[in-house]
């Protein structure tokens, strides 16, 4: 598991090659496995393989690169998340859409699939392409295919960041030129 986690990449180019329906079914299997705050299933996923509908989400989601054969909506569910004592405001139904979206992208990954996420969209017209009911408020798109050549992917870019560089061990320390200290 800890390979697939650190050999995952976002894929931004993919093929024109058919993402098979069992494949985008055992990937939605996982997406209902994923961690999510008191057990609530507030997430909820629209399904598109229709090239017609993938074309319109892309003219409303500038942040849709890649051209994927298959791409999954996350929505958050407004009306569960109010019966199950989720204010307003309350952010766990969307930390929900994120531990949600990396086992998605994990199991895409996991199936010899390239994944991507995006969240640059204008979500009304999202919503009104799939035709959403009011209490479905869509908030990130998975788009899946099959990867191009890695030498056709975009590059990674900025320096390279270890778990070293993000961490501190049991809290920070100030010094007083106001560097952090480990």
């Amino acid at each position: 598991m800890l390979d697939l986690i650190a050999s995952r990449r976002v894929v931004r180019v993919m093929t024109d090659e058919p993402v098979a329906r069992e494949d985008l079914e055992r990937i939605l299997e996982a997406g209902r496995w994923a961690p999510v705050g008191g057990n609530q299933r507030t997430v909820r996923f629209v399904a598109v393989q229709d090239p017609s509908t993938l074309r319109l989400l892309r003219m409303v989601s500038p942040g849709m690169l890649q051209r994927p054969k298959a791409a999954v909506v996350l929505c958050l569910d407004r009306d569960v998340a109010s019966a199950e004592g989720f204010s307003a405001t309350d952010p766990t139904p969307f930390y929900d859409i994120g531990t949600t979206l990396q086992t998605l992208l994990l199991a895409a990954h996991a199936l010899a699939l390239g994944a991507g996420p995006v969240s640059s969209c204008a979500w009304a017209a999202v919503a009104v392409v799939l035709n959403l009911p009011p209490n479905l408020l869509p908030r990130m798109i998975v788009c899946i295919g099959h990867a191009a050549a890695p030498a056709e992917q975009m590059p990674m870019r900025g320096p390279k960041v270890t778990w070293q560089d993000l961490t501190r061990w049991e809290r920070y320390e100030v010094t007083p030129e106001g560097a952090d200290g480990g």
